[in-house]
């Protein structure tokens, strides 16, 4: 398999106002990769000004290498959270909410992966990764740093997104055993159902033990079934509460919480706020580029104000 790819040409729209100037764009990767990659995003920010994103669980695992400094990643909203900042980060599944804080210059890359993917390509189990932050040459190696050196020398968005292909693309071709099919398939499943099926549901349908694909989903996903349901239906209302219109107690129905307190619940303890309160900031105006979602399809990210 090749490890190195002409790079495709992939348009970059460059953003400029009394505020800043930004490029935000996002690219798909080799097909070979799909669909288990499922996306690059590159980010370039001079604002002159700090700039913070609160981020929720979102069902994707993340490889992110910032090239013009650090980010301060704060994960969890009590006092006590941990934060740090971070030159290149790996993250597994997420429950609780993160925050990001740069100080108005900020130049990186991020990877989006399926959890089963992330299995494969990484070769560690997906629990080591859940609900945590690592650096990557923690995690992978003298492999990341080469990735990182590569990436720093990249000549512009489509040569890095190029050398992401190249690099995956080795990954993928001297990995060890990867993912089942079973579970990529269970995971699927979960996913369209937008977490509403049950162990014994996803037991019946792989053919396997409710104590197996409770062992695979920690293993290949990083999460039980059960709690990887819990991000799935959070997801699935917000979606619901972005699109506004809906009475709070009929969103709370449709995804399957057991009532609207539930849903609160479950908003504050992957969101740290409210539903309400978390409509109210991602509607609110603030200076510089309008903080796209990480994730095509779905509410990850709330622009907060600077410090």
């Amino acid at each position: 398999m090749p490890h190195h790819l002409p790079a495709p040409p992939r348009p970059v729209r460059r953003t400029s106002c009394p505020h800043g100037t930004w490029d935000v764009l996002r690219a798909l990767p080799h097909p070979l990769l799909r669909p288990g990659v499922r996306g690059y995003r590159g980010y370039r920010m001079d604002l002159g000004h700090s700039r913070r994103r609160l981020e929720v669980p979102d069902a994707c695992a993340s490889l992110v290498f910032n090239l013009a400094g650090p980010v301060w990643v704060t994960l969890g909203t009590a006092r006590d959270a941990d934060s740090r900042p971070y030159t290149a980060l790996l993250s597994g599944l997420q429950t609780r909410p993160t925050v990001g804080e740069h100080a108005g210059r900020v130049e990186g890359v991020e990877v989006l992966l399926a959890p089963w993917a992330a299995f494969g390509l990484f070769g560690v189990p997906m629990s080591d990764l859940a609900d945590t932050m690592a650096e990557p040459a923690d995690v992978l190696g003298r492999r990341a740093d080469l990735l990182a050196e590569a990436l720093h020398a990249g000549s512009g968005w489509a040569d890095r997104f190029a050398l992401l292909d190249a690099a995956l693309l080795g990954w993928a071709s001297g990995a060890g055993t990867g993912s089942s099919q079973a579970l990529r398939e269970a995971w699927r499943e979960l996913v369209r159902s937008r977490g509403s099926l049950t162990v014994g549901a996803l037991a019946r349908r792989t053919g396997w033990s409710v104590r197996r694909v409770e062992y695979l989903f920690r293993e290949q996903v990083g999460l039980t079934p059960k709690t990887a349901a819990r991000v799935l239906r959070f997801q699935h209302a917000l979606r619901l509460v972005n699109g506004g219109g809906r009475p709070l107690a009929e969103v709370a129905a449709a995804c399957g919480f057991s009532d609207r307190s539930h849903m609160n619940r479950e908003f504050k303890a992957m969101s740290g706020r409210s539903p309400r309160r978390f409509l109210a900031e991602r509607r609110t105006a603030l200076p510089g580029p309008p903080g796209p979602d990480r994730v095509t399809g779905q509410v990850t990210s709330v622009v907060l104000p600077g410090r």
